[in-house]
């Protein structure tokens, strides 16, 4: 088992109803952790095209990240093992590609969570320091924050930040005054013209990335061990993506009140929120857009954090595997080399690609396999939790395996795309 020591409570069975709801914590994190501000932009951009005939897609995309982070936390809790754990039981193919792709995916992503963290800071205060500058500031500040404590510190950072995103983008939706009729009629499932694959892009990218796998590690890291936490863990899971699809529902507002009407064409990535900022500004005033440009640092630097974090937990697992003297018995992971390193990893290399133009090769590689992830994260969890790796009693039933399916085919066909978009 990893060996993550962590205060253990006793088990859900003993907690008074008001006690669980005090311990909720591990499915924030990973909420606030895989939506970023690409996700806000994405969702935004959905609203400011179709209005809210797309907000069924929203909801199911939360229903799907529901699935996929209980899956994880199940096999966790069951088993006794981590997710790593079960891939090397699939074959040595499991191993080679997660090396791979944890190391690049890591490269790239560190440049583009220091510049998303960096581009609110930037807007916020035009005379101080460049982009540049506020993306380091932030890589280096996201470093220490993990480099010096463990995980019960980072939640109650994490908590902090989904607060700050709680406030001002579901406030802003309120003041907005949605159509609720029109919201109402967004839950019944349509397609637009033109709006499949974005429909579908839209399901995939609520929250969807490699940080889902960590959900069994900040479970552990809780305390929570063994199938007794299994009520507990789904309790926390399903508030946080509630909590999620707030947001989401709250920018598929914003993007259908304020730009759909105004046929306002948001720039593409993270700096689409700077674009919400403004129109934000010329509708409300400069207070209210200020408090966006926080809530979108709330959103980007959450990320930097939680990947920090989770993404090392994985990393050091996944070196632990393989080099069993990398972590000795007894020793928190957060102090091991290995965690260490990927933090470094995380931080210092990826600098360089703020000055430099795009590397298109390493592009095309993160491109393909990252694509590849969401689906493989899916199957894999599908075929391991429908077999004797796992207890008869928490294998999936009927509605576990149609969400995993269904979630497995619905990536795959976003990673063709996905790749064939690539800048070959």
């Amino acid at each position: 088992m990893f060996p993550l020591v962590a205060k253990t409570h006793p088990g859900p069975e003993s907690q008074l109803p008001k006690a669980r709801w005090r311990l909720i914590g591990p499915g924030l994190v990973v909420a606030a952790t895989g939506v970023g501000a690409g996700d806000l932009v994405a969702t935004a951009v959905a609203g400011s095209r179709f209005g809210y005939t797309l907000l069924w897609a929203a909801v199911i995309g939360c229903l799907i990240k529901i699935s996929l982070a209980e899956a994880t936390g199940r096999w966790h809790l069951a088993t006794g093992t981590t997710i790593f754990d079960g891939w090397r039981s699939l074959g040595r193919w499991t191993v080679v590609y997660f090396g791979i792709y944890i190391v690049i995916w890591g490269f790239i992503y560190g440049a583009t969570g220091m510049s998303a963290s960096g581009m609110p800071l930037a807007a916020l205060f035009p005379d101080g320091p460049s982009l540049r500058t506020w993306g380091i500031l932030s890589g280096l500040l996201g470093l220490v924050c993990v480099w010096f404590n463990r995980y019960a510190v980072v939640e109650k950072l994490m908590m902090a930040f989904v607060g700050v995103m709680f406030v001002v983008v579901v406030g802003i939706a309120i003041r907005i005054v949605p159509d609720t009729a029109a919201l109402g009629a967004g839950l019944w499932p349509t397609l637009p013209d033109g709006s499949v694959l974005y429909t579908l892009g839209l399901i995939g990218g609520v929250g969807g990335t490699i940080t889902l796998a960590s959900y069994g590690y900040w479970v552990t890291a809780k305390g929570w061990n063994g199938p007794a936490w299994m009520p507990m863990m789904r309790l926390d899971n399903r508030v946080a993506y509630a909590t999620t699809g707030l947001f989401v529902v709250s920018m598929l507002v914003i993007g259908a009140e304020l730009l759909h009407s105004a046929e306002v064409t948001l720039a593409s990535g993270d700096r689409g929120l700077l674009d919400v900022g403004m129109v934000l500004e010329d509708r409300f005033g400069g207070l209210t857009a200020d408090l966006f440009l926080i809530g979108f640092f709330a959103a980007s630097f959450s990320s930097v954090i939680g990947v920090w974090h989770g993404v090392s937990l994985l990393f050091t697992d996944f070196v632990r595997r393989l080099l069993p003297s990398s972590v000795p018995e007894g020793v928190e992971p957060e102090r091991s080399w290995p965690f260490r390193a990927y933090l470094l990893w995380l931080t210092f290399p990826p600098m360089a690609l703020l000055w430099l133009d795009e590397p298109i090769g390493l592009i095309i590689t993160y491109g393909v396999l990252g694509a590849f992830f969401m689906p493989f994260l899916a199957l894999t969890l599908l075929w391991l939790l429908n077999t004797d790796r796992i207890s008869r009693e928490w294998r999936n039933g009927p509605i576990s395996n149609v969400m995993l399916f269904g979630s497995g085919v619905m990536f795959l066909i976003l990673c063709i795309q996905q790749v064939r978009d690539l800048p070959w």
